[in-house]
């Protein structure tokens, strides 16, 4: 069983990122502009000559009629390439149809009765089971492929990880029930570590401050290609 897209993704390649929304692409021996969904640095990419899928909407009020779901570090001439999901907001909806599905089983009881969105503290939590709390967290910053320097994080992502990771920690501390991060990668990514970049300190101790009141940290590998998301490997991490 896997998530499959309502329409196969389309083969193409990125030849340039002029701005942090927009990725131009080739397609059909044509250049279309295509909606980039991750509007940060994405991994050590310099976008030139880089192979991508790429979805198509129907949606004629669009200003672009394509979206870049995914990009490879191969070159483009290779067959059966490796693919990296970039994006981000579609990380819930997989993981929606995985948890409902049973695959998190080890991870946490009924999953099938997941609901999306649900306030804790001051912030929403990606997904309330029964009386535990999910919260999914997909970064491309870090993903390590690409010709540039290793890329940060940005800052306000790391003051919203931080602020969830505090208010689970909370919920946690008071035994009102299981509260999980939950590290989505779309690809087989290596063990998550905490960054040690610009406001790695400051995670790293509210990461073990969580961690102490019982919040758990799991990752998770999915895997995409043209036809759908597929299910790869998670596991609990020890973070320190």
């Amino acid at each position: 069983m896997f998530y499959k897209f309502e329409e196969e993704l389309e083969e193409s390649v990125i030849v340039d990122r002029p701005n942090r929304f927009i990725m131009e692409i080739m397609i059909d021996g044509k250049k279309e502009k295509a909606h980039c969904p991750s509007t940060g640095r994405i991994g050590n990419f310099d976008f030139k000559n880089t192979p991508c899928l790429v979805s198509k909407s129907n949606n004629k009020t669009r200003k672009t009629k394509f979206t870049v779901e995914a990009i490879s570090s191969q070159i483009p001439e290779k067959k059966n390439k490796k693919w990296i999901g970039i994006n981000q907001g579609k990380s819930n909806t997989y993981i929606e149809f995985f948890l409902k599905n049973n695959f998190f089983s080890e991870m946490v009881d009924d999953g099938e009765n997941a609901k999306r969105e649900k306030k804790l503290g001051n912030s929403r939590i990606d997904f309330q089971i029964k009386n535990n709390f999910l919260e999914v967290k997909t970064f491309v910053g870090n993903i390590p492929y690409g010709n540039r320097e290793p890329a940060k994080e940005g800052q306000k992502s790391l003051d919203r990880l931080i602020k969830h990771f505090s208010d689970l920690s909370k919920f946690s501390q008071e035994k009102n029930g299981k509260a999980i991060i939950l590290i989505c990668n779309q690809y087989n990514a290596k063990e998550f570590t905490p960054p040690k970049n610009s406001g790695g300190t400051e995670i790293s101790n509210v990461v073990k401050n969580a961690i102490k009141n019982g919040v758990e940290n799991w990752q998770v590998n999915l895997k995409i290609n043209k036809t759908g998301v597929y299910f790869g490997e998670y596991f609990k991490l020890n973070l320190f």
